[in-house]
């Protein structure tokens, strides 16, 4: 068994529980995946891929096996950090990498790949998407839910839910109401495509907010 399944069925088995908070909202605000740090999935022609974490005057690379963390230094183009031994340059879209285990030019980034790979390093439990409107939601903390609707018209945030588990049929039930808003998510152990993209998932989700309803798919980033 995977991690990430692992870690839905973790979800799924959850006890019915609740937690309160006194600032609970549903608004719009900046999402807590998207923040000023960035976050960059590269994909490279000799089949090498790493990932990269920019805040202010720093570089996080997440190599194969390894994790370094580079400060950033003067470039005559495009943004560069190095330590010396290792060094990082990006330009836009496009990178170099070069360690001690050697260069790798050309790279690119995979947007797709890094908007979840985003809100991964964020904290983000679970996450989830759909299409004609697209949506997305992520779960943090195990009760907060954040929910991007209408091509990120509206924004709603609940900071308490009810999480109502049901092993038999591998599905877990959050519950949440917030400034005359409600909401209701559906998550299903079952295997699920993105309609736009082809995309598997490990996990069926449908989202109902006031006389809204959302569906697509998800799975557990951690």
């Amino acid at each position: 068994m995977n991690k990430a399944l692992s870690i839905i069925l973790c979800i799924i088995a959850l006890s019915s529980c609740t937690y309160s908070s006194p600032d609970n909202e549903a608004h719009t605000e900046t999402p807590a995946s998207e923040t000023k740090v960035q976050t960059f999935v590269y994909e490279c022609p000799d089949d090498f891929s790493f990932v990269a974490r920019i805040e202010t005057g720093k570089a996080w690379l997440f190599l194969p096996g390894n994790t370094i963390d580079l400060p950033q230094v003067p470039s005559t183009s495009g943004t560069k950090y190095s330590s010396g031994s290792d060094t990082f340059w990006s330009k836009a879209e496009e990178a170099i990498i070069e360690t001690s285990k050697g260069k790798h030019a050309g790279c690119r980034n995979n947007r797709a790949r890094a908007i979840w790979e985003h809100a991964k390093l964020n904290g983000v439990d679970f996450r989830a998407l759909g299409n004609e409107p697209g949506w997305y939601m992520e779960v943090s903390n195990r009760h907060d839910i954040l929910l991007v609707t209408d091509y990120g018209q509206l924004t709603y945030r609940f900071t308490s839910a009810v999480i109502i588990s049901m092993p038999h049929s591998r599905t877990t039930l959050y519950n949440a109401s917030s400034n005359g808003n409600m909401i209701e998510v559906v998550i299903k152990g079952d295997p699920c495509r993105d309609s736009m993209s082809g995309e598997a998932f490990s996990t069926t989700v449908s989202v109902a907010v006031n006389d809204k309803r959302y569906t697509g798919c998800g799975k557990a980033l951690h």
